[in-house]
């Protein structure tokens, strides 16, 4: 077997028993106190830690702790070791995360089936972790792909290049997890933001419904031609709406606040609905400011490019519709990290 154990135990004549009992079938490694089993462990990639409980120095409860502190503890299981037989000194390894105990005098069948059994079972863990690794990585590079044909597609007849798209999840993202550092209420967000990001590149969905004159033409709207310009907002969200199949993922839910209400402003003067304040998801909000500076700082068929500066002075002075001053607050302190993303096109 091509395992790593690392045998820590103040006693060699205890480690030589033990490197006996498991053979050669081992790659066996030797801590004479819990501090260098501690450093062992940071180099090298240990399989199991067989681990005396009473050492002078650092003992092995002490290392349990640690390895908990170091989130190590999941990944390489504890064996302790020990002729303690304290029912409460046992279940409080247990509880800092050993799997097993084995008391001395050792048994020499014994010790060798619970090592054996333990890599086993480990190794499975470890490659049963992978393969989810792998399906979620792949259904993520799938979603990924998707989302990206599909808004290119809107992209595409909008007659705005592709990049719009990437500016505006990558925006968002930025935004989002600044704002989550300023606003500990927001937290819950942070596992999210990924899926937010991909999400805001369909918020112009509805768009593929709008007659591509009107999605071009250089001049400005009329009033009717706006007002149908501004039902892609409903009919995005009904598109994705339609989805039942995957009405309870997250995608979908944060892809349909955006296309919904990533034109509803602060102050209530916005469209579909003309949400006010917080009654807005906030998914929408970021979304909404990340959308009007890319709009603002990117070329169209009616208008120039702005620059930084210029964007930046016409959102923060109220120009572009009204928003959340907490997300302004964020958008003047990321500036420079969302002025950058341009750099790499």
């Amino acid at each position: 077997m091509d395992y790593t154990i690392l045998i820590t135990d103040d006693s060699e004549i205890n480690r030589e028993i033990l490197k006996k009992i498991l053979g050669d079938e081992f790659n066996i490694m030797e801590a004479t106190d819990g501090e260098e089993a501690l450093e062992i462990m940071k180099k090298e990639s240990i399989d199991l830690l067989m681990l005396d409980v009473v050492m002078p120095k650092t003992d092995g409860v002490t290392v349990l702790k640690k390895m908990n502190e170091m989130d190590i503890i999941k990944d390489i299981p504890v064996v302790m070791i020990s002729t303690e037989l304290s029912s409460d000194l046992i279940n409080n390894t247990y509880d800092l995360g050993a799997v097993d105990y084995i008391t001395r005098p050792f048994d020499v069948k014994v010790v060798k089936k619970r090592v054996v059994n333990t890599l086993l079972l480990y190794a499975k863990q470890k490659k049963l972790t992978m393969m989810v690794e792998e399906q979620v990585k792949e259904r993520e590079k799938n979603n990924n792909m998707m989302v990206s044909i599909l808004s290119n597609i809107v992209e595409f007849r909008n007659g705005e290049s592709g990049l719009h798209v990437r500016h505006v999840k990558s925006i968002t993202e930025v935004l989002l997890r600044n704002f989550i550092e300023m606003n500990s209420k927001y937290e819950y967000l942070e596992k999210d933001i990924h899926i937010i990001g991909m999400a805001s590149s369909l918020h112009d969905v509805g768009k593929i419904s709008i007659p591509e004159e009107i999605l071009n033409k250089p001049g400005k709207l009329t009033n009717e031609e706006f007002d149908l310009m501004k039902t892609h907002t409903t009919i995005g969200a009904q598109m994705l709406a339609n989805n039942e199949t995957y009405k309870e993922e997250p995608l979908l839910n944060y892809a349909y606040e955006i296309a919904f209400w990533h034109h509803e402003r602060y102050d209530g003067r916005g469209y579909p609905q003309g949400l006010k304040g917080d009654e807005i998801p906030i998914s929408a909000q970021v979304v909404s400011i990340a959308d009007v500076y890319d709009a603002l700082t990117s070329e169209r068929v009616y208008k120039a490019a702005f620059s930084h500066e210029k964007a930046m002075d016409m959102i923060l002075h109220g120009e572009c519709g009204t928003f959340n001053p907490a997300l302004l607050e964020c958008l003047e302190k990321c500036q420079f990290e969302i002025r950058d993303i341009y750099k790499t096109d």
